[in-house]
């Protein structure tokens, strides 16, 4: 890690950032560490307030699975070309990678215990299985009275 990722990481509460240039480095450090990558693609806080709110619980979950996943933020200005890469469709979303690969996306700010199901599931589902993405939940009071 060279100083300047260093200092983005002592901003960003001890998580690295990272861009087109750096993602491979850190997803084939953390495969030959035996853990998976967590990756935040935040988009704008002004425009999706709750990106600051998986930005505070993403770090409570790598604590939480005790090793077994690694964490980083992506570079604003590389979120298009790397959420076109792991098929982000909604910001916020975290992105699960075994090595290169996406396992699985969770989409939006979700309750504790949906984390801790759908990234045990995730990480636990063998090598080669399919990826999965994980919706936010909005509930009927909250929608516009959409037709669903």
């Amino acid at each position: 890690m060279d100083v300047q990722q260093r200092a983005a990481a002592r901003r960003q509460g001890g998580l690295p950032e990272v861009d087109v240039s750096t993602v491979d480095a850190f997803l084939a450090d953390v495969d030959s560490a035996g853990a998976v990558a967590v990756l935040l693609s935040a988009g704008d806080p002004a425009r999706f307030p709750e990106a600051l709110d998986v930005a505070i619980v993403l770090p409570e979950l790598i604590t939480a699975f005790q090793g077994r996943l690694r964490g980083a933020l992506i570079a604003r200005e590389a979120e298009a070309e790397l959420g076109a890469r792991f098929g982000v469709r909604v910001q916020p979303s975290l992105i699960l990678c075994r090595g290169t690969e996406p396992i699985g996306l969770i989409a939006k700010i979700q309750d504790w215990s949906v984390y801790v199901d759908r990234i045990s599931r995730l990480i636990d589902r063998p090598v080669g299985a399919a990826a999965t993405v994980v919706a936010s939940i909005v509930p009927a009071h909250q929608t516009s009275g959409a037709g669903r």
